[in-house]
């Protein structure tokens, strides 16, 4: 398989002027009384391996998740603590979201170097999308009835190795679109997002739930026009998104916001500075679990905390039964926890 080409990420950042936000805190439907994230089963990725960001259930029972080294792997959906993977499928590149095509049973992946891709039940590895709009950064991905995929690119500057440069410059670079597998074209559903990331179709498939990591914020997106419907301001950064099925949905939060970012809002020059330092002393993700079931308003349902980070950066989250699995772009493993 030849290596996708990975774009260079812009040399500078090109910020603007916000006005200064403040973080919320974790009080109200966000206090941490249920701190099970902290006792969470894990079931870890072979030595070397890390970063399963996000994890869906397949048809036969697997559950499924890609890893920065460009893998898909798979665990039995009933397997003990401690239980290793086994490979399906390696994209070259870096999968990120994951979705079962309700049509064949086929995983449809955002790989954000080499965008929107099929994995068929024996590990082949089909790209899509061919005509029509193309990905700078797929990120995360739901499939209609029909077989329509509507995913997110989150950045059209910026590749997920720079993640944190399209964050600093908070411009609006990122976009929905929607891949129809008859005709094979990609189209624009609506541009101007902040990072848009994890989203799902609502029960009658009539709007997209959308969330935007740079702008914290859950939205609704109108297919018959695009209109969006800002529903909530959350405390924390959110990733990806999955519907229960039932018209409610559970967001993963990877880190409460930063309050020193925000300060940063209002001025454009230091957020210049900040992103050619050193990784070591930018900014950095809080270290805490947390996953939030909101309804189709935005209203929050229950939330679910990790305060000692024993499992963090928590960025795929998916219900199975009366379980929960988690993802996490950094971690050593998909997680396991019990709702009851």
């Amino acid at each position: 398989m030849v290596a996708p080409r990975r774009r260079r990420a812009p040399r500078l950042i090109r910020p603007v002027r916000e006005p200064a936000t403040v973080p919320p805190p974790l009080d109200g439907p966000w206090t941490p009384a249920d701190r099970r994230l902290d006792s969470v089963e894990l079931l870890p990725l072979p030595d070397g391996v890390s970063g399963p960001e996000d994890v869906v259930v397949d048809p036969s029972g697997r559950v499924v998740s890609g890893t920065e080294d460009g893998r898909l792997w798979w665990w039995p959906v009933d397997a003990p603590p401690g239980t290793r993977p086994r490979p399906l499928a390696d994209t070259g590149g870096r999968p990120l979201g994951v979705e079962v095509d309700p049509l064949d049973g086929s995983l449809v992946v955002c790989d954000a170097y080499r965008g929107l891709l099929r994995v068929t039940g024996d590990g082949a590895v089909h790209e899509l999308g061919g005509l029509g709009a193309r990905a700078h950064l797929a990120d995360n991905a739901t499939v209609a009835r029909d077989g329509t995929v509507y995913f997110t690119d989150s950045s059209d500057r910026f590749p997920l190795s720079h993640w944190k440069h399209d964050l600093l410059e908070h411009r609006p670079n990122g976009r929905v679109l929607a891949y129809d597998p008859r005709s094979g074209r990609t189209d624009v559903v609506r541009a101007g997002f902040y990072f848009p990331n994890g989203l799902a179709l609502t029960p009658d498939e009539s709007a997209l739930m959308l969330v935007e990591t740079a702008a914290h914020r859950l939205v609704r997106v109108a297919l018959a026009d695009g209109a969006v419907t800002v529903l909530a301001d959350l405390p924390a950064y959110p990733d990806n998104l999955t519907p229960v099925g039932d018209g409610t949905y559970w967001i993963a939060l990877p880190s409460p916001r930063v309050p020193v970012v925000e300060r940063l809002l209002p001025h454009p020059r230091l957020r210049q500075l900040v992103a050619v330092l050193p990784a070591a002393v930018q900014p950095k993700p809080l270290r805490y679990g947390l996953v939030a079931l909101v309804d189709g308003e935005g209203r929050v349902l229950r939330t679910l905390h990790g305060p000692r980070g024993t499992y963090d950066m928590v960025t795929g989250v998916r219900q199975h039964g009366d379980h929960l699995w988690l993802g996490s772009l950094t971690g050593p493993g998909v997680a396991r926890v019990p709702l009851g």
